[in-house]
């Protein structure tokens, strides 16, 4: 921060002109491009440039992104996005030839955080690392990363705004905008103050002149919980929308702040405790709740994910004209993203987390969800469509996917086999036989026409 303050001094005063009897001195602007030039050599051998080759249904691509070394054993942060259903991940390193094949440790979708794993048989350069809670709006950052595959390149700009919650579903994060350039290719790369710490992790970029990026402070916590093996997150179990002025108005209370549940999870720690569709929350452990706007709900989340599975909380509510307080015992969060299989005849399943029945309107949480169908294949064929819940294989009966992956091995070397799948309120009986159309190359060739080669 003094090299920030003096710079800003020196600039200061060189557009007030020279004072009088002043011996004469560099311009500031040059001690700013100095410190720039300084911090970006100092930086750059500690961002590494990422390839993915990424699962998408039954295509196989390239993926690209950056990473920022964080300790010198080969430890790398980067994002979520850059390596989600990778299936191989290498890294290049400034200044080797070699690329390396990079181990993923794990990742976490609501904070776009991954971290990555390489061996070296050399100390790798680690990067210096900050606090995004010292950051102040207005103050100069460098932004470093691979654009379009541009190893090392450097972008400068200032914070623009900091706790933006851009209202991403899954996500929980209080991100720092800033202008420094974050186009593709960049994402998981480090943003930079003067002093040549790493303050955050760029996440994604909306349009020129607006980039968000990951708080250093979440990143380092989310890393050291997935080094431990995974994260438990606080869970309360409502849906809710912002109390705006007018209808905090509407209920006559004006002045009133909080959050309004407009549903209640069955079976939820929020159900149990007694709370209610149309309740409005004014403080949580103790904490005000203002959401005055949708953006402003992913302070609430935060503040529930940020609470220890197992604990008594209390939750305060307005229920029509009464305050009302009750002791809620915070759950575990349900898994976010549902574990995979797929099987060898055109079609993959995805468990059935309590998320993903609820987003889908599953009548139950039994079975295996249909989320990928390819064209042509026997499955296909057969008339299984995304979406159908597989319950039976064969006489096998379909609880989880485990169950799934224990009745396909009974039916391996089968020519034809029945599945028994829900769709909606019928069920579907689907007799699957192995050799059916199979996709030419030329159909798939022209199905992956005009399809981008990497992604972001």
């Amino acid at each position: 921060m003094k090299h920030c303050l003096h710079i800003a001094a020196l600039l200061a005063a060189s557009l007030a002109g020279p004072a009088a009897g002043a011996p004469d001195e560099p311009p500031a602007y040059q001690a700013l491009e100095e410190r720039i030039v300084e911090i970006a050599e100092r930086v750059k051998p500690s961002v590494v440039h990422i390839e993915a080759i990424v699962r998408v249904n039954d295509r196989r691509r390239q993926g690209t992104g950056s990473g920022v070394i964080a300790r010198a054993d080969g430890l790398i942060l980067t994002n979520h996005h850059v390596v989600d259903d990778a299936e191989k991940v290498t890294v290049s390193v400034p200044g080797s030839r070699k690329k390396f094949a990079a181990r993923i440790v794990g990742t976490d979708r609501q904070t776009d955080i991954a971290v990555l794993q390489i061996d070296s048989q050399t100390p790798l350069a680690a990067a210096e690392f900050g606090s995004a809670d010292d950051l102040r709006v207005g103050q100069w950052v460098l932004a470093i990363g691979n654009p379009y595959g541009l190893e090392g390149t450097v972008s400068f700009g200032i914070v623009s705004a900091k706790g933006r919650n851009l209202e991403l579903p899954e996500t929980l994060n209080d991100f720092i905008q800033t202008d420094a350039m974050i186009d593709r290719g960049s994402s998981g790369g480090p943003l930079v103050d003067l002093e040549g710490r790493v303050v955050g992790i760029n996440s994604r970029g909306q349009g020129r002149g607006i980039g968000f990026t990951i708080p250093i402070d979440t990143a380092l916590e989310v890393a050291g919980e997935l080094e431990k093996g995974g994260i438990e997150r606080g869970y309360l179990g409502i849906t809710m929308q912002a109390l705006d002025r007018e209808l905090a108005d509407y209920f006559g209370r004006a002045d009133l702040t909080g959050a309004v549940v407009n549903s209640v999870i069955e079976g939820s720690p929020a159900q149990q405790a007694g709370l209610r569709t149309g309740d409005i929350i004014t403080h949580i452990d103790g904490v005000a709740v203002e959401t005055e706007k949708e953006e402003d709900l992913g302070g609430f989340q935060r503040l529930v994910a940020g609470v220890e599975p197992g604990r008594k909380i209390a939750v305060r509510v307005m229920r029509k004209d009464e305050l009302r307080e009750f002791e809620v015992t915070i759950g575990t969060q349900p898994k976010v993203e549902p574990a995979q299989a797929e099987s060898d005849v055109g079609f993959h399943v995805q468990e059935i987390t309590k998320n993903l029945a609820r987003s889908h309107r599953l009548a139950s949480d039994r079975g295996a969800f249909v989320h990928f169908v390819a064209r042509g294949s026997p499955a296909a064929e057969a008339g299984l469509f995304a979406g159908d819940v597989i319950e039976r294989i064969e006489s096998e009966e379909v609880g989880d996917l485990e169950d799934f992956r224990r009745a396909l091995e009974q039916v391996t070397g089968k020519n034809r086999f029945l599945i028994t799948a829900r769709r909606g309120d019928e069920t579907k009986f689907l007799l699957v036989k192995r050799g059916a159309r199979e996709v030419a190359p030329a159909e798939e060739e022209a199905e992956d026409a005009g399809e981008a080669a990497s992604i972001h």
